[in-house]
């Protein structure tokens, strides 16, 4: 049978990755085979990506909402849209989870021309220029002429010193991130001049979505048991990470829910806090 990406492109359906996403997201092999069941005879050539994932989803959300939040981490990054300012906050808020020190909003004077940085990160020595490139469509590919424009961006900062995290530092190293993908020449010439690359599916054991599984660090857009409206609200409020409201449950007060919503976004997120992916 074929199907229809989001790309337009029409290519054969091949069910073994629809039931590695399913298990990727933490579903047991009869819940996998209960949303196959479902699913399938509803499939008819032709069919799109997104309308297959919309019944899965479907189908997760009634076996268990911390499973289908987790199968719709892409669909929730997207969410940190439409410009991307919270797609650069949740970055922020990734690296500070895994031991980095970050500063966002800020401009830096270069050699030449003032450029405003959408993250700064620092770790040991090290000082990194974040450069996130946040896409509305999902499957679209950042080209090579991206990296070589962030570059140029670094070489123009580079060598000079900055009062940053309290103190005199210059910038070492890059950052280019993107909620989507990377075109394979992107990759080659990132990892040839040694600007570090993260995005949906690369590094292939340290991309997104297995940083976010391992270290639960789902955006806040991942719940299900939340709508559009009612999680614009906790971005607004800066709760960007579903952790942050796991931590700090007061937030929710602002969504004026009544005690058996309340329980059930609880419950939710202490799921996918207390949930662990296998790698």
């Amino acid at each position: 049978m074929k199907i229809k990406n989001n790309a337009g492109e029409t290519v054969e359906f091949e069910i073994s990755k629809l039931e590695s996403s399913l298990r990727n997201s933490g579903a047991g092999e009869q819940s996998v085979k209960r949303v196959l069941e479902t699913v399938l005879p509803k499939c008819f050539e032709g069919i799109t990506t997104g309308e297959l994932y919309r019944m899965a989803f479907e189908e997760l959300k009634k076996i268990s909402n911390s499973v289908a939040a987790r199968y719709s981490l892409k669909k929730a990054l997207l969410e940190l849209g439409p410009a991307g300012f919270y797609f650069e906050q949740w970055i922020s808020r990734v690296f500070q989870n895994i031991g980095y020190k970050t500063e966002t909003g800020q401009l830096i004077k270069g050699h030449s021309v003032t450029h405003e940085a959408d993250v700064i990160a620092k770790k040991d020595s090290k000082t990194y220029w974040v450069e996130c490139k946040f896409r509305n469509a999902e499957d679209t590919k950042i080209s090579v002429t991206t990296p070589m424009y962030v570059l140029s961006r670094i070489k123009d900062i580079s060598n000079i010193q900055y009062n940053l995290f309290g103190t005199k530092t210059e910038f070492t190293d890059g950052w280019l991130i993107t909620n989507t993908y990377f075109t394979k020449d992107s990759v080659a010439f990132s990892e040839y001049y040694g600007l570090r690359l993260l995005s949906w599916d690369y590094p292939k054991d340290k991309n997104i979505k297995s940083l976010v599984d391992q270290n639960a660090l789902y955006p806040i857009t991942c719940l299900t048991t939340l709508d559009g409206k009612q999680k614009q609200k906790l971005l607004e409020k800066r709760c960007v990470l579903v952790k942050e409201l796991f931590n700090n449950q007061n937030l929710l007060n602002v969504l004026e829910l009544n005690q058996e919503k309340k329980s059930e976004v609880l419950k939710e997120t202490k799921e996918l806090m207390n949930t662990k992916i296998s790698e």
